[in-house]
């Protein structure tokens, strides 16, 4: 479903200030269908996304399972509000955390993604230090596994 549809439906967008200093991440917080986070990263000027129950994420003891879903348009990163009843709704959205991340690896994301692994590292607000995520499932369920790897960040968040 398009922004523009989203807005023909009463959502609204809260701005926030726009990441620098590469690509961006957000999580957001979506409550209603079943509470949950969406977790996108910027990859080829789309916000790469997956569905997780469970979070927050934070320390390295958690694992979290994330189902992939659709890309989604790079302005959907702000987005904040409520999207209306239908595909994707009634659901209420907040961002949880957002920022920009580095890849943590010599290979290009979407190489990474193809082949089932990716490493990252997130400067956001509450999500910092080094993940990493393996496809652990491929096809119509496809799921990866989203790990916090140990660093500094990792004490301090934990």
């Amino acid at each position: 479903m398009s922004l523009t549809n989203y807005e023909q439906g009463g959502r609204h967008r809260r701005q926030r200030r726009a990441p620098v200093d590469g690509p961006c991440f957000v999580v957001q917080h979506r409550l209603a269908r079943g509470d949950h986070y969406d977790f996108r990263l910027e990859i080829d000027g789309v916000l790469v996304s997956w569905t997780i129950s469970d979070g927050p994420w934070v320390s390295p003891a958690d694992q979290r399972m994330a189902r992939r879903t659709e890309d989604h348009p790079l302005d959907y990163a702000t987005f904040e509000g409520v999207i209306p009843e239908g595909r994707h709704g009634p659901d209420s959205v907040i961002v949880w955390d957002h920022g920009t991340y580095a890849n943590g690896t010599q290979h290009d994301m979407s190489k990474g993604l193809a082949c089932g692994h990716v490493s990252f590292d997130l400067r956001g607000d509450r999500m910092r230090g080094r993940y990493a995520m393996t496809r652990i499932r491929e096809g119509a369920e496809e799921t990866w596994l989203l790990v916090k790897r140990r660093d500094e960040s990792a004490h301090s968040l934990s």
